[in-house]
């Protein structure tokens, strides 16, 4: 809800049970419906190496059943219940979440419990080896055999060394899922799927003490489990620009840009996001307006940033119209960019990105499974909760000469990774080419 003088405010309580369970409790009697997220601070980045994609193969896994229910189960409950629920891995986290009738929130906790307290019962062979046919599948169907698909792991690819714990995308690679087994998904599950590793949200119909007395009910006997070691901070990028190719199955090229800007967690994150907002957040911005409607070599633009807990991307993606090669559609993306110093960006402009922002604030936080997830991501990748109701503030506090001092020290060659997709020259080649550099 907005107060009185325009901001967000949210009430919400947090407790925590003797397991380190952490809980978030978000009530909201408007509708009869709860959302219950449950957020586990694990996600590729806390892969070992050659185990790429496997934090996300073992989304898949929880989904398979626990001790106490069937395979497929979880999905037929919770939609026979007049439920929603889905679940989803990035590189800081994975989560699990439902949105049910307020008199089922007893079975949406029974279920979350059961596969964070009672899962690796459940777990056999022929479900691990399921699971990876279908996360192959889902990487050829989405990255390998997509147009432009291959082209954001090109990027991360080139843009960090090797080694660091965001160089590789959150599918994986294919000889890395061949090469998981039984003995991984045991160890991974007792590391990062305890409760002490996870944050509880529910949003919605009940009443606090009610609902935390069936949470402690549901989750109060699974024990606390191993105590993570996570990644030493990731070093940096490598310096100097790079600018790779990636021959595609595509008509018409189109250019990635990715610049290391400030992560989730910095107070500078809101100022790279109107950054983006500015470059490409809709017709009037300046990369539209300048390559879109003026210079016409572009079909479309959009720039955004990734919220991720140890780094920072800030990404600008162009497609070029018909005719229009890679090489002439990057040069008019840096020129429009690099415009952005000698002329900085003014009130007006400022003014509109910060109305954007908060639009999509609200957007996302007038549902409560829009707003139980972002509490469970400012809980687990800011260790700030209340950053939900402090984030509308902060973006209306970013002022014109905050922009300007992050765009002279992020905008920069130094600071980028580029990749250009351009059509096959052979239309006969159907393998994914690897990126080179030029």
């Amino acid at each position: 809800m907005t107060t009185p003088t325009g901001t967000i405010q949210f009430p919400f309580e947090t407790r925590q049970l003797d397991n380190g369970l952490k809980v978030i409790l978000q009530p909201d009697r408007s509708s009869p419906v709860v959302a219950v997220h449950v957020m586990y601070h694990v996600g590729s980045k806390n892969e070992r190496p050659g185990g790429t994609g496997f934090a996300h193969l073992f989304e898949h896994l929880l989904f398979q059943g626990s001790e106490h229910v069937a395979e497929a189960e979880h999905f037929r409950l919770i939609q026979e219940a007049g439920g929603t629920l889905n679940g989803s891995t990035w590189f800081d986290r994975t989560n699990y979440f439902e949105t049910v009738p307020s008199h089922q929130l007893d079975l949406a906790l029974w279920l979350e419990a059961d596969r964070m307290g009672w899962f690796l019962p459940s777990i056999s062979q022929a479900k691990l080896d399921n699971q990876r046919d279908v996360v192959k599948n889902e990487r050829r169907q989405s990255y390998e055999n997509r147009p432009y698909g291959l082209a954001p792991e090109t990027v991360l690819h080139h843009a960090f060394p090797e080694g660091h714990p965001y160089r590789h995308p959150t599918i994986g690679y294919m000889e890395d899922i061949d090469r998981a087994n039984l003995e991984d998904v045991r160890r991974f599950f007792r590391v990062w799927y305890g409760p002490a590793n996870a944050v509880l949200v529910l949003c919605g119909d009940f009443e606090v003490e009610d609902a935390m007395r069936r949470v402690k009910r549901f989750f109060g006997e699974i024990p606390w489990g191993d105590t993570p070691v996570r990644p030493a901070p990731a070093p940096p990028s490598d310096g100097g620009s790079q600018i790779v190719r990636l021959e595609d199955g595509v008509s018409v090229p189109r250019v990635y840009i990715m610049y290391d800007a400030p992560s989730f967690r910095s107070a500078e994150y809101e100022t790279s996001a109107l950054i983006a907002s500015v470059l490409a957040g809709g017709r009037s911005s300046r990369l539209y307006q300048e390559l879109v409607y003026e210079r016409r070599i572009a079909a479309d633009v959009h720039a955004n940033v990734w919220p991720l807990e140890d780094v920072g991307m800030l990404w600008v993606v162009a497609t070029a119209r018909p005719g229009v090669d890679a090489e002439s559609l990057r040069v008019g993306v840096d020129e429009t960019i690099s415009s952005l110093a000698d002329h900085p960006a003014g009130d007006d402009e400022v003014a509109g990105a910060r109305r954007r922002a908060r639009r999509q604030l609200l957007l996302q936080l007038e549902s409560v499974g829009g707003r139980a997830s972002a509490l469970a991501h400012a809980a687990v990748l800011r260790g700030e909760p209340d950053y939900v109701n402090a984030s509308f503030d902060r973006y209306g506090a970013v002022q014109p000469a905050d922009l300007r001092a992050l765009v002279s020290r992020v905008l920069t060659d130094e600071r980028r990774t580029v990749v250009e997709v351009v059509p096959r020259e052979s239309a006969l080649e159907t393998d994914p080419q690897p990126g080179t550099r030029s």
